[in-house]
């Protein structure tokens, strides 16, 4: 009598797995279906830019999605605009020296906030977030006066990156925050070893931050890369001081009617920013992931 009795709870222990399983599978093209979802909502509008940068002229913005005549040639026919390497140098000065800055300032000021015990250090760090929450928009005009009337620097993009080599708040409290993760012992076996406080830091913390340096340094890269207002209070009454992102504003202008041509620009701004996060996404979602573990 013992099989026909344990016949039912197999049966039943079965059709648990079985509904497991497809609760499981169901669960998996969910979740799949809804980052393909995604995926599409964020990678369409690129595709769209692209395919219309190559297209002719009479057929960009047409119902016809596709290039029938794939033309490569409007890239070079942007990058020989007159201006456009102009504005190219302009943004890699803008973006290389400023991310350069902004590192090389912010990381003393991180690691003094995050490793030294002085008085006041809760208050600085609370100034420090308070400059955070205060918009640009408030104090750009002192700040124009300042640079244009007593320095006599307007028409340069040096009044947007001389300010970087002073800290940037944003970049000190995500460094911070990773510093804080730091255990003390390193830093004490360093002062034990007979290093000084600045060694300390290049030697020891320095190396070991570097995922939170590389996510820092791709922050800024990319604010500058894509600044706009900058540029316009600063440098707009100089062509030759444009960048990118303000240049590409004009050449909107002067071909308002080439859509090709136009996206085909707006392709050539957006492609170094790109290309740089794709290779560096590892360090900065390692850098974005590991701060702030630690208060």
């Amino acid at each position: 009598m013992a099989p026909p009795a344990a016949a039912p709870q197999l049966t039943a222990s079965a059709h648990a797995k079985r509904a497991a399983s497809r609760r499981a599978a169901l669960e998996w093209i969910a979740v799949h279906a809804l980052g393909i979802a995604a995926t599409l909502f964020f990678v369409l509008p690129f595709v769209f830019v692209f395919l219309t940068a190559v297209m002719t002229d009479n057929q960009a913005l047409t119902g016809d999605l596709w290039p029938k005549d794939w033309r490569w040639s409007n890239f070079g026919t942007v990058w020989n605009t007159p201006g456009f390497l102009t504005w190219w140098r302009n943004t890699l000065l803008y973006a290389g020296l400023g991310t350069l800055l902004t590192v090389v300032s912010s990381t003393p000021v991180a690691y003094a906030l995050a490793k030294f015990r002085f008085r006041g250090r809760n208050v600085a760090m609370m100034l420090v977030i308070a400059t955070m929450m205060l918009p640009p928009q408030v104090i750009i005009v002192p700040m124009y006066l300042f640079w244009a009337k007593q320095l006599h620097m307007s028409g340069t993009l040096w009044p947007l990156i001389i300010p970087l080599a002073f800290g940037d708040a944003f970049s000190i409290f995500l460094l911070r925050q990773f510093l804080l993760t730091i255990p003390k012992e390193y830093t004490d076996a360093a002062r034990v070893d007979g290093c000084g406080d600045l060694r300390t830091m290049l030697r020891v913390v320095v190396p070991m931050a570097k995922p939170a340096i590389a996510a820092v340094a791709l922050f800024q890269f990319f604010s500058c890369w894509n600044d706009y207002f900058g540029p316009q209070i600063y440098a707009s009454e100089n062509p030759a001081a444009w960048t990118l992102s303000y240049g590409l504003e004009s050449f909107k202008g002067a071909h308002h009617t080439n859509w090709n041509l136009t996206m085909a620009a707006t392709v050539l701004v957006m492609a170094p920013v790109i290309v740089v996060f794709f290779f560096a996404q590892k360090a900065f979602i390692e850098g974005v992931t590991l701060t702030g573990v630690k208060g």
